[in-house]
């Protein structure tokens, strides 16, 4: 099996450019101030091989890092080389999907705004069975049955003592497009019911009777960390997937975010809609 780089180490390597940027050094300005070569520090950075935790927390106190981010930053470099429970399963999925599944295993947070499909932590079995079937390369009934299984393991998140904070905006067509057969819609509209009952997830429906909305960024997921430098973007494309952690790109979807809640039903005007909905299937 080869070894993937964990979200860990890619946070880390972010995390680190970003502080020393920030103090204004260089690689090498960086590498003499602890001891260590150009060559290491660069290494850090860029995700290439294992860190010594010391030489991370030596080279915050020179980047004179707030005591929160040294925090954060030497706890990354200490569980680097952590797997998820996914790991078993790395040799068959994409990279894209190992870094999305420590993402969620991680996160303190997340805001989802979804303009197609109820998003993947909510959704029931049979919801995502029929997704699975409509894949335009028709996949084998093992293989669907593993993505599945895959699913519904991801939505242990919620059930943790501390889970994340989950809240999403669907748009009115993610609601009304029935996935399967009514019965299953009728069973995940259901199952949508319940979540927005749940105190640590808030649901809201954005309504075709706004209009033009801040959502031409199409569907994305904002994943927060204990400390906002390692927040992630997550846009799921057709063709692939991007993972966004630049600041202006973070700062971006935080705004269109905020726009959709500002213009989306409030929760009990949300459920009401998702009601109504659910009997006229």
């Amino acid at each position: 099996m080869s070894v993937r780089i964990t979200t860990r180490r890619r946070q880390l390597g972010s995390m680190l450019r970003k502080l020393r940027a920030r103090k204004g050094l260089t690689l090498e300005e960086a590498g003499r101030l602890v001891g260590v070569s150009k060559a290491t520090v660069s290494r850090y950075e860029t995700q290439a091989g294992p860190v010594r935790w010391i030489v991370v927390e030596a080279l915050c106190r020179e980047y004179e890092a707030t005591e929160d981010e040294r925090k954060a930053v030497v706890n990354l470099a200490k569980a680097a080389k952590q797997q998820g429970w996914w790991n078993s399963f790395a040799d068959s999925i994409p990279e894209s999907m190992n870094l999305l599944l420590t993402l969620e295993d991680e996160a303190v947070h997340e805001n989802h705004f979804s303009c197609v499909y109820v998003p993947g932590l909510l959704q029931t079995r049979a919801y995502n069975t029929a997704l699975q079937k409509a894949n335009e390369v028709p996949l084998e009934p093992e293989e669907i049955e593993r993505l599945v299984d895959i699913r519904m393991k991801r939505q242990e998140i919620l059930n943790r003592p501390k889970p994340p904070r989950l809240w999403a905006i669907l748009d009115e067509s993610v609601i009304r497009r029935v996935v399967g057969s009514p019965e299953t819609m009728k069973q995940q509209l259901s199952r949508l019911l319940e979540a927005n009952e749940s105190p640590h997830i808030t649901l809201q429906v954005l309504p075709f009777s706004k209009g033009a909305h801040a959502a031409a960024l199409g569907s994305f997921v904002t994943f927060g960390g204990r400390e906002p430098a390692l927040d992630v973007v997550y846009v799921d494309f057709h063709t692939g997937s991007l993972f966004l952690e630049k600041e202006e790109e973070l700062d971006r979807y935080r705004l269109a975010f905020e726009y959709l809640r500002a213009q989306a039903l409030d929760m009990e005007a949300s459920s009401s809609l998702i009601h109504r909905i659910r009997k006229e299937l």
